[in-house]
């Protein structure tokens, strides 16, 4: 990792520059696999799912045998039943009741949510399989009302699917399930084809591939949830904070893939060198060391002189988790202004957000955490607004709403008014 000790505060946003992706040298190809699935439908996605998954398959769909057999041990489904009931608390408590508001006298204005009829699910299937985001996803959406749920995941070696992705989907009321992966699974779910129905709104995250692809068809009308890129975790810690503890939060994203970025920032030197120390101790020991050590390459360990100036970097940086593993975390936290998810004191690892505490792992990332927020129970409805004006409201606007259309030269919103105006005051037409 590299050192930075008290880099100045102009030279911050080239030394916190996110790893270059690539992901510009990989569009036109994504554009291509586009265009075929939208023209040459399931037989486009066969043919790519030989070519990149070197699968024949013989049906996209995942069969209700398939569903039926799909089991996990009784730890993981024990956990699976924790998280979801912890989801559950947690984004029930999002839902908002229908208020209306009298903004003027005799003018009620209200808005009522709305579940997105048709979500489609992006799983990732392969050196980690996160079935953990199929929960992520489904809990919120199926407390959202959402009507139709479609999930595309790359089928394994075998041409199957990872039990416990079958598994967390069954649970989930997740039925409609295709052996689809990459950018071809965007196009499937963005444009439908002959077994895969189109969605409204595309979730999840994974490679460049769909990343791009998701990018490119959200400029088509097709919803996504976020831009998404490589994961990434910001710590800070104090004097007090335990350097193995710090390593492990560290590594814990590293380990996700080689364009991962993690940051150290600490005004203790003694604690910075504590810390680099125990990384390089244990990511030896990890079964993805050779990813995390990549990742390492381009992350930072970064020492400065005071929580302020720290917390000016983090709100510069604006991570998708951040990790307060200091004395005084509610103190801090209160400073934070941009974060995707933020982790308060020396007992609360990142792990507890991915899986079971209840918040939603899915974050905006590359600095879109200034712009974004993660998904919530807010991401799977809409909010239509509804107003009712009775004739003495309207008497109190109408006058306000015809000088104003007035003034912008659009005679036909002034007359909508001051027609109903001069019925209710037994006139004939009025010219606005």
């Amino acid at each position: 990792m590299e050192i930075l000790k008290y880099p100045v505060q102009d030279k911050w946003p080239v030394l916190l520059r996110r790893p270059d992706t690539g992901l510009q040298a990989l569009t036109g190809r994504v554009e291509q696999i586009l265009k075929t699935v939208r023209g040459e439908g399931d037989s486009a996605l066969i043919s790519y799912t030989k070519q990149f998954d070197g699968i024949n398959l013989n049906a996209l769909q995942v069969s209700e045998n398939e569903m039926e057999e799909a089991e996990v041990d009784t730890a993981l489904r024990d956990a699976i039943n924790l998280s979801i009931n912890s989801l559950t608390v947690f984004h029930k408590s999002q839902m908002e009741s229908i208020k209306k508001i009298e903004t003027a006298p005799g003018v009620f204005c209200w808005r009522k949510s709305v579940p997105i009829e048709r979500v489609g699910f992006y799983i990732p299937g392969g050196s980690a399989p996160l079935f953990s985001t199929v929960l992520m996803l489904a809990v919120p959406a199926s407390i959202a009302g959402c009507k139709d749920i479609i999930l595309c995941t790359p089928p394994g070696d075998k041409g199957n699917v990872h039990p416990a992705i079958l598994y967390s989907a069954r649970i989930t009321g997740i039925s409609d399930i295709f052996k689809v992966g990459g950018a071809q699974a965007v196009a499937a779910m963005a444009y439908g084809t002959e077994s895969i129905p189109r969605v409204d709104k595309i979730f999840g995250p994974g490679n460049n591939y769909v990343t791009i692809a998701k990018q490119l068809v959200s400029m088509e009308g097709i919803a996504i949830d976020l831009p998404a890129g490589p994961s990434e975790v910001a710590v800070v810690g104090d004097d007090n904070a335990d350097a193995d503890i710090i390593a492990c939060d560290l590594l814990s994203q590293a380990e996700h893939g080689p364009d991962s970025q993690v940051v150290f920032i600490t005004n203790s030197q003694r604690k910075l060198t504590q810390v680099e120390k125990s990384i390089n101790e244990i990511v030896r020991t990890l079964p993805r060391a050779d990813l995390a050590t990549e990742a390492l390459k381009h992350s930072k360990l970064i020492l400065l002189h005071s929580m302020d100036e720290i917390m000016a970097m983090i709100n510069a940086y604006a991570p998708e988790h951040l990790i307060l593993s200091v004395k005084e975390a509610e103190i801090m936290a209160g400073k934070v202004e941009n974060a995707g998810s933020v982790f308060l004191g020396y007992h609360t690892p990142e792990s507890a957000g991915d899986y079971a505490s209840g918040t939603n792992h899915t974050l905006p990332t590359a600095g879109f955490a200034r712009s974004y927020s993660g998904v919530s129970l807010d991401s799977f409805i809409r909010k239509i607004t509804f107003q009712t004006i009775t004739p003495d409201g309207l008497k109190v606007i109408g006058p306000a709403v015809m000088t104003m259309a007035r003034k912008e030269g659009l005679l036909a919103h002034s007359l909508a008014v001051s027609r109903r105006l001069d019925k209710l005051k037994g006139k004939g037409r009025s010219d606005g």
